[in-house]
């Protein structure tokens, strides 16, 4: 799954950011081993219908005038108070050099130790970490969870079917999936039956708090990444 994002050179920096954003507009860099780094302006639009259907784990032709750069969605930064996107770093990968990334996890199916004997679906793990050449990157994980139909069966790393050149870098015994039985009667009234606990506010435990203080929300507008190892570590925050 490839897809195409237009950009454009961005020649805005400091303060005539606020105007670029209020154009509809997202201040982004490009950078990568062996590239130097490119400040670029995205259509806000475009970016969050990209980003909705790409993630951060599938590969991105950025299209910049004449140029074809292949890239990943890095790291989006958002307004603490109004959530929209303010900055966004797209890391410009090699297409023969095998990068690490994460990939969400999506469930599928229904399970039917939940629908017929009333069990509660826990899910371990909701994403991956993952290595593959940048042509080979998936888009998501499938979780079939129609195979849970006792509280005996689990799903492991190990059952998962993964896309060809895929390789999971966690522990194949590690728990994806499982469904528990309900709780008992006596179990639930035990629960109610449980004191709350008091919660001492730090005013009152003699202790001051501590004051807030304010973070800058404004990313640098250059980066550049080191890329002299065999494998690109292209992890993004977790969502």
């Amino acid at each position: 799954m490839t897809l195409e994002l237009k950009v454009e050179a961005r020649k805005d920096s400091g303060r005539k950011l606020k105007t670029l954003r209020e154009k509809g507009f997202i201040p982004a860099v490009v950078y990568g081993p062996g590239h130097k780094p490119a400040s670029i302006q995205v259509s806000y639009n475009d970016f969050n219908k990209i980003l909705e259907e790409a993630g951060e784990s599938t590969l991105i032709k950025l299209k910049l005038g004449d140029q074809i750069k292949n890239v990943l969605i890095h790291d989006v930064g958002k307004d603490p108070i109004s959530d929209k996107f303010i900055h966004v770093d797209f890391y410009q990968v090699r297409m023969d050099k095998i990068i690490k990334t994460h990939v969400g996890l999506v469930f599928e199916g229904e399970a039917p130790a939940v629908k017929n004997l009333d069990g509660v679906l826990i899910k371990n793990i909701t994403e991956l970490e993952i290595e593959a050449l940048p042509k080979d990157l998936p888009h998501e994980i499938k979780v079939d969870i129609s195979i849970l139909d006792s509280f005996d069966k689990h799903i492991r790393i190990k059952d998962l079917v993964l896309p060809q050149g895929v390789k999971v870098l966690e522990e194949p015994e590690e728990l994806v999936v499982s469904v528990i039985p309900p709780r008992t009667e006596e179990e639930l009234k035990a629960l109610e039956e449980k004191p709350a606990e008091v919660v001492v506010e730090p005013e009152e435990a003699g202790e001051k708090p501590e004051e807030e203080g304010e973070e800058a929300i404004e990313k640098p507008e250059e980066k550049t990444k080191e890329g002299s190892q065999s494998t690109a570590d292209v992890r993004t925050p977790k969502k």
